[in-house]
């Protein structure tokens, strides 16, 4: 038996004893380090569902995890007991046409840490021990803090956005959201070169981290639409445009501030149903737009870039917690204007 922090039902958290199986020949069992609460945490917390996916039967949250493998399996060779690693959240098939063309993201037999996208449903890390696979596993420094190699997932998720939009050297980007996603796709997109960076949301103190960052200038769109709408003059300005909210509003503001021939980057879930979009404005300008889901191996390059200081994502951790006080770490986590990025640890 271990501890895990198990939702039952929008708003029913629970640390709670579960059991934990044996693991198979290729697995270990890791002990938790740390655990991001992510956005589609809270909205399976806040919600009992995120998208399209809700709640069928209890569930351990957690997908951005880091620890140290306590187990190992019989024919595992690649880690070892004490080793401190970071844990990708992706269990793809590897046997499946897109497994086998590179796209293990879309895998047809996904199964991703904490999701309902299947059921029964796919357990999380926020447990003081769970399994793993052990090529799931990455080894990172004595010097890295466990929190900031949980930090991998979310970087993983911003550095394939950025690679789905294209060359981004000496561009003009939008980003839409200054939040986790957001904020990492700021740093991504400094390190591929990107010109000029322009950072949108409804509250100011994710605004003003995202300015310390790097960006060359934030709009809260909620008190000054006028000054982003001011780049539609000329048809538009911005190379790319990453949507990183979830707000289908905040969609539609995109297509018209991106200059004809330029891309739209769907990063955000949006709420179930379908989002309308002005499909002749894309038709008329030849405006790419283009879904960016999760990552494939952006993970081990976000942990490589992680132990070379070469993006540093201590400006957006914001809080470590017990994970006996998890409903009080969600709501830190859900306050946009006390935290970005709040951990879990036992």
């Amino acid at each position: 038996m271990t501890l895990a922090a198990r939702i039952h039902a929008a708003k029913d958290l629970r640390v709670e004893a579960i059991s934990l199986r044996e693991p198979e020949a290729d697995e270990v069992v890791v002990a938790l380090g740390a655990g991001g609460i992510c956005g589609s945490d809270l909205s399976y917390y806040g919600k009992g569902r995120v998208g399209d996916f809700s709640l069928r039967e209890p569930m351990v949250l957690g997908h951005e995890v880091a620890g140290t493998v306590a187990r190992v399996g019989a024919a595992v060779t690649s880690v070892k007991p004490g080793d401190r690693v970071a844990v990708d959240p992706s269990r793809p098939c590897l046997s499946c046409d897109y497994c086998r063309a590179g796209r293990s993201n879309l895998c047809r037999n996904m199964r991703f840490f904490g999701s309902a996208a299947i059921f029964p449903h796919v357990q999380g890390g926020f447990s003081e021990l769970f399994l793993a696979r052990a090529d799931q596993c990455v080894v990172v420094p004595d010097s890295m803090p466990m929190r900031v190699a949980a930090c991998g997932e979310p970087l993983a998720v911003a550095l394939h956005g950025v690679r789905r939009a294209g060359e981004l050297l000496g561009r003009h980007v939008l980003i839409a959201g200054a939040g986790p996603i957001g904020l990492l796709c700021l740093m991504a997109a400094k390190l591929a070169g990107a010109r000029r960076i322009v950072c949108t949301d409804l509250a100011d103190a994710p605004l003003g981290l995202a300015r310390e960052i790097g960006a060359a200038e934030t709009i809260n769109v909620g008190t000054e639409p006028e000054r982003l709408a001011a780049y539609e003059a000329d048809k538009g300005t911005f190379d790319v445009a990453l949507e990183a909210t979830g707000s289908p509003s905040a969609l539609a503001s995109l297509f018209r501030v991106v200059r004809p021939g330029g891309r739209v980057v769907q990063l955000g879930m949006m709420p179930p149903g379908d989002v309308p979009v002005p499909a002749n404005l894309l038709m008329a300008r030849e405006i790419d737009f283009v879904g960016a889901f999760r990552f494939h191996e952006e993970y081990r390059t976000a942990i490589a870039l992680l132990a070379a200081g070469r993006i540093d994502v201590g400006p957006i951790l914001s809080a470590e917690m017990p994970m006996a006080r998890a409903d009080e770490a969600f709501a830190l986590a859900a306050d946009r204007t006390r935290a970005i990025k709040v951990h879990l640890a036992f």
